[in-house]
């Protein structure tokens, strides 16, 4: 099924339903949930998916597992996806929180045959062959660190999500303190309590992810420029520690 809202078919009585759309650029999927739970990927551009509990970098040629009935948001950049809406109880391994993972070349077919099927496809047959090993491949996928978790609180998820929007390498630890009228102590242990991280360790990471839709239109100086790093071979090598991958392998080019 092509560009078909879940809503028109949801109610059709298949385990797995498979829906291809094409978004426009910068186009926001607005706070939303799902009954089923989604296997959501990008065959092209960058995705930014997000919840209550953090943020998550889809890259190109990646996936995300949403579970069901989890309220989040999604920002498309330049993104045609291929999703599978699936019944809970056909997956009770599915994780509880969301996950990126990588798409090799079998999962990315099945993908693309699948959202050529009608709604009530044949389920003895080929179709239905497809969607029981679609949910194989899928188990046997192994999560990527793609993500940053935001605190529990609503103060410090305000500057975590400020900052998100908008990394900048002067920020302080001292300046987030003031913000939350706490000592600079005080702040960094809450912040650590509430998302196991130090402030300063999360706002790297939070730059690190901010770089991959960056890098679809810049080149790998450009982007350690804005950023704020002391030079391009800084930038990989916080960028390959931190993902196991060369920013390099995200450019338009690659």
């Amino acid at each position: 099924m092509k560009n078909v809202a879940l809503d028109a078919v949801d109610h059709v009585d298949r385990a797995v339903l498979p829906i291809g759309t094409d978004y426009p650029p910068g186009h926001v999927l607005d706070w939303h949930e799902h009954r089923r739970a989604q296997f959501l990927y990008g065959a092209t551009g960058v995705m930014v998916v997000d919840t209550a509990e953090g943020t998550w970098t889809v890259p190109p040629e990646r996936a995300v597992l949403i579970p069901a009935a989890t309220q989040h948001r999604v920002r498309m950049l330049g993104v045609s996806t291929r999703s599978l809406y699936v019944e809970p109880d056909a997956v009770p391994w599915w994780p509880a929180t969301c996950t990126v993972v990588d798409v090799p070349p079998l999962l990315r077919e099945l993908l693309l045959s699948a959202v050529e099927f009608e709604p009530d496809y044949n389920l003895s047959g080929r179709e239905g062959c497809i969607a029981t090993l679609l949910l194989h491949e899928i188990a046997a996928r192994t999560p990527l660190p793609f993500h940053v978790a935001l605190p529990s609180s609503a103060d410090l998820a305000e500057l975590c999500r400020e900052y998100l929007a908008a990394p900048d390498v002067g920020v302080t630890n001292a300046a987030w303190a003031g913000r939350t009228a706490l000592s600079e102590r005080a702040f960094t242990r809450r912040f650590r309590s509430e998302t196991g991280e130090s402030p300063a360790v999360w706002r790297g990471r939070a730059r690190l992810l901010a770089a991959v839709p960056l890098l679809r239109t810049a080149a790998v100086s450009d982007v350690a420029g804005r950023l704020g790093y002391a030079s391009p071979a800084a930038f990989t090598a916080a960028f390959t520690r931190a993902f196991g991958l060369p920013p390099s392998r995200f450019t338009a080019a690659h």
